[in-house]
Formats: C-alpha cells, sequence, structure tokens
C-alpha cells in the first residue's frame, strides 16, 4: 500500500503537475457529465493551487471576490495554514474556512 504524500509535502513542481493532472481528469469528468466527479476534483485542484501561494498576502479583515462566484465576496478572519476562516457577505454571517487560492483579490474601484 502506497503511502500518499499531503500537498503541504509536494514540491512547487510536484504541485504544478498534480494541478495540471486534475484539470485534465476534471475537464473529462465535464464531458461525461459527472456532475459530482468534477466538483471532487476541482476542489482538489484549489487545494493543491493553495499551497503555491503565500497565506502571508491574505490579511485579516480583507474583502476578497469568490473565484468561480461572481458577485459573492468574503472578509478574511483570520488565516490557519491556507485556509482563510470568515464569512460570505450579505449570507448569514455563518464562519467558513476557504482555500486561499479561491480569493481573488478585488479591482482598487471595488474596494
Amino acid at each position: 500500500m502506497s503511502h500518499e504524500k499531503r500537498y503541504s509535502q509536494y514540491t512547487e513542481y510536484e504541485l504544478q503537475q498534480e494541478i495540471a493532472t486534475l484539470r485534465e481528469k476534471a475537464r473529462k469528468a465535464e464531458q461525461m457529465g459527472m456532475v459530482n466527479e468534477l466538483a471532487v476534483l476541482e476542489r482538489k485542484a484549489a487545494m493543491a493551487k493553495a499551497y503555491l501561494l503565500n497565506p502571508e498576502d491574505f490579511k485579516p479583515g480583507e474583502l476578497f471576490e469568490i473565484e468561480g462566484d461572481p458577485g459573492a465576496y468574503f472578509k478574511i478572519d483570520y488565516i490557519n495554514g491556507v485556509f482563510a476562516w470568515g464569512y460570505r457577505l450579505g449570507g448569514a454571517r455563518e464562519e467558513e474556512a476557504l482555500p486561499i487560492s479561491l480569493l481573488k483579490k478585488l479591482a482598487p474601484d471595488q474596494e
């Protein structure tokens, strides 16, 4: 039985290879109409991508647009590893965690 490495243990090159592989599998799943499989693969790719980013670039109190959800905004309360904890604006203000790779900096005219 092989012991799988965690994304935190991957090199930058390995992460990029993993993301490319996941995107290709996601493309095939989408073509075959496998919606659940597509969602899982997209989430895994977002997780791998998060490890290519610097968590220090994401500060508590900052507002971000959520990738893949136009018009949805997320305010960070704190960062834990590659996850931003906070809440969506306009929602029920329930705390949730998103991989930092899903957060898109706002254009200066949106701030």
